[in-house]
This record gives structure tokens, C-alpha cells and sequence, in this order.
């Protein structure tokens, strides 16, 4: 909220205003004031004037567009991540299925108990692998992707 001081300054100076501040952005302007050696009037003058002039909304659209388009990098680099998953795991289901043979009714209740047992191991590695190594993009080429 702001009040305009009932002291009428003579013609020419600056004129007064009183303004009411959230305590941490007080004490931001009042860091930045110190670190730049000015007084708070005047970084809270050349902000207001900021704001106010005619190519501010260019600014912020200019600095709106630069944040839209790290945005779409990012999506761009995910969508590209997936995609190599994807095929990775696509090439692997394909090969398990083409080289494993069916087991017979006897042998099946054993081999889940030791899919179980590789499973939980098969968990582990990729934990360590995700803390630790290196990903799966870093492996592939640049330009493959």
C-alpha cells in the first residue's frame, strides 16, 4: 500500500513516497542497496522506473520467451531420453522372447522363485547404477539423438 507524505516539496526536487514493504523483499532492497554502494531510494527509484517505462512489458516478454524456450529444450531432451529408453527396452523384450523357451508346468513355480531372486538383484544394480554410474544418454552418441 502506498501514501503520498503530506510535506509538499518545493518545485523541482524529488517527491516523497511511503510505501509498505514485505520484510524479506525490505531486506533484499536493503542488500542490494549496501552491495551497490546507493541508497535505497534511488535502486527502488530505478525500479519503479523500470517497471513503469514503455519497454518493460517487451522486457518481461523478451525474459518470458527465453524461460519458454529452456522449457522447451528440456521437453525436447526428455522426449528424446524416452524415445532411447523405448527402443532400448523394445530391442531387449524382443530378444528375451525370440531366445527363451517355454518351461514345462514343473519347472515354472522354481523359475519364479529365481525370476524373484534376479529381479530384486536386477533392482539393486539399477539403484547403484542411478546414484552412482553414468545414464544411458551419456552412453549414446550425440548425434544418434
Amino acid at each position: 500500500m502506498t501514501q503520498q507524505s503530506d510535506i509538499a516539496p518545493p518545485s523541482g526536487r524529488k517527491k516523497r513516497l511511503s510505501i509498505y514493504l514485505d520484510p524479506n523483499l525490505s531486506h533484499r532492497l536493503a542488500d542490494h542497496a549496501g552491495r551497490r554502494e546507493q541508497s535505497r531510494s534511488m535502486i527502488a527509484e530505478a525500479a519503479i522506473a523500470s517497471f513503469l517505462s514503455p519497454d518493460a512489458d517487451e522486457r518481461r516478454e523478451a525474459a518470458l520467451a527465453k524461460r519458454l524456450d529452456r522449457i522447451d529444450r528440456n521437453i525436447q531432451r526428455l522426449e528424446r531420453d524416452i524415445g532411447i529408453a523405448n527402443e532400448a527396452f523394445a530391442i531387449f523384450i524382443r530378444a528375451w522372447l525370440t531366445s527363451t523357451a517355454s518351461l514345462p508346468e514343473v519347472a515354472q513355480a522354481s523359475a519364479r522363485a529365481k525370476g524373484g531372486e534376479r529381479y530384486d538383484r536386477f533392482l539393486e544394480a539399477l539403484g547403484r547404477r542411478l546414484a552412482n554410474g553414468p545414464r544411458l544418454r551419456q552412453e549414446v552418441p550425440e548425434d544418434c539423438r
